[in-house]
């Protein structure tokens, strides 16, 4: 009777929260959400078996090279520590970072990259991409203050990062919203 009460109580007070099945089952939680028409067939993910670490690290030292800079110049990111984490930076000027960034965004996108669109808008100091289950950052930074003895930017300087991280997200476990409750 108490559980009865109870569910009467939520059904009327989240009716879109509480569904009662033929058979007498009463499911509590969000319901599937139906998918809209600008929804309903999104982009089908790509078929293209996964890229290993070293493919993405050729990706981005051939970005940055028909960007015109020397991969040699900046700093890849610690090999070897992390193989679904890989990348590059290096310290620009200010006024070429941005073009040498649009630069190594356009040659990712020759190479088969596509670009995954940020939600919250375009933001020009970042482009995101994703082939072969890795998704690539590619982003500028600038940095003020005083002039420093290491490779940080000054003021007039930025740094031009490009960060590669492989998700698979079927390894990230999804709590299922609905609980099941039989009355009778």
């Amino acid at each position: 009777m108490a559980a009865a009460l109870i569910v009467s109580l939520a059904a009327t007070i989240a009716p879109d929260h509480v569904q009662i099945n033929e058979d007498g089952r009463i499911h509590l939680g969000a319901p599937a959400p139906t998918p809209s028409p600008s929804t309903a067939d999104p982009e089908p993910e790509s078929t293209e078996p996964p890229l290993t670490r070293e493919t993405v690290d050729e990706a981005i030292r051939a970005a940055v090279a028909a960007a015109g800079l020397d991969p040699e110049q900046g700093r890849p990111f610690a090999a070897g520590v992390d193989s679904k984490r890989t990348g590059w930076t290096a310290v620009r000027e200010k006024d070429a970072a941005q073009s040498e960034m649009k630069a190594v965004c356009a040659d990712l996108e020759r190479q088969g990259w596509k670009l995954n669109p940020d939600p919250r808008g375009d933001r020009p100091e970042a482009r995101s991409y994703k082939r072969g289950g890795w998704y690539l950052l590619v982003n500028t930074r600038e940095k003020s203050g005083a002039p420093s003895t290491t490779s940080a930017p000054t003021g007039t300087q930025a740094e031009l990062t490009l960060t590669g991280i492989q998700l698979n997200l079927s390894d990230i476990p999804i709590p299922l919203p609905e609980i099941t409750v039989r009355i009778g």
